[in-house]
């Protein structure tokens, strides 16, 4: 087999096990072609002969694998999301394993999966991919605080953010959805593809990545406290009771969208702050990414 190695080698705690994950892969015959970057290098010159390889795999954070997947979205080359990030969200939500050995047989078995993604066009025109979500105000906030942290706390160091971010911004939201137009209002905006958050939590209760539509989430409340409520909710939904999320989220579903927000919110995708704000758009790619999967994976989503 030959293998294209993607390696970020500034994502999440810098462990290297991606290295771990070549040795043990390599047999007799195989190739094994590492390009690492340390978020200077254009990844687009890395990819110039992915259709070369029989697999590309993306190892870092859930930015690293969205963009690997947006630059070769509808080439059907296989990317194996290798978990290297801080919350590595991609890969919970694919049920990918997370030790070497098992990744290796991941790899070596080559189970690939068609899956939607989303392209997301910020103020200034630039355009990148998210395989998870975007979004903006609440959680662009607390992306931005926990940047510092990640390394030392992990995934916690989300949790902590929000915790510090009891009062984001309020903001008048116009959203145009497909043909719709909604006037709104709350602290955030949230266009899911998949929909678990850290720690098995989902935003909203069916996870439809593969259904070429977003589920287009608005946080209907004042300040932070008003999403508690959604909290607890959320993990009982984990648990399969499916117990309502209340009226703090207001939730649609479209597959392009257009958010404006006064005053302006900041904007991330797939946790990347973008340093810009609203207004920005998003369209669905479906069927654009192909992932190579495990048994598990296969049975969520067949």
């Amino acid at each position: 087999m030959k293998l294209l190695v993607i390696n970020n080698s500034v994502s999440g705690f810098g462990d290297h096990s991606v290295f771990d994950f070549c040795r043990t892969f390599a047999r007799d015959g195989d190739e094994i072609v590492l390009r690492t970057t340390d978020g200077t290098s254009d990844l687009r010159t890395f990819l110039r002969d992915a259709d070369a390889f029989d697999c590309v795999v993306a190892a870092g954070g859930d930015g690293t694998v969205s963009s690997v997947a947006y630059m070769l979205a509808d080439t059907g080359i296989p990317i194996l999301p290798y978990p290297a990030g801080t919350a590595n969200l991609l890969a919970m939500n694919l049920a990918s394993p997370t030790d070497v050995p098992e990744l290796v047989r991941t790899a070596r078995r080559m189970q690939t999966m068609e899956f939607d993604l989303g392209e997301i066009e910020l103020s200034d025109g630039e355009r990148f991919g998210f395989a998870i979500m975007a979004g903006a105000g609440y959680d662009a906030a607390i992306m931005k605080s926990a940047e510092q942290s990640k390394k030392l706390f992990g995934p916690m160091a989300y949790l902590t953010s929000a915790f510090a971010n009891t009062m984001p911004t309020h903001s008048r939201l116009r959203l145009r959805i497909d043909d719709a137009e909604i006037e709104t209002s709350g602290v955030g905006v949230l266009i899911i593809n998949f929909s678990k958050l850290q720690f098995d939590i989902p935003v909203v209760h069916q996870n439809q990545p593969r259904d070429g539509m977003f589920d287009v989430v608005v946080f209907h409340t004042k300040d932070a406290f008003g999403l508690i409520p959604v909290l607890l909710a959320a993990i009982l939904d984990r648990n399969g009771e499916f117990p309502a999320r209340t009226d703090a989220l207001e939730i649609h579903r479209g597959c392009a969208v257009e958010v404006e927000a006064e005053p302006p919110i900041m904007v991330q995708y797939d946790g990347e702050i973008t340093g810009t704000a609203t207004p920005f758009k998003v369209r669905m790619l479906p069927a654009a990414a192909t992932f190579v999967v495990s048994d598990e994976c296969l049975r969520l989503y067949s």
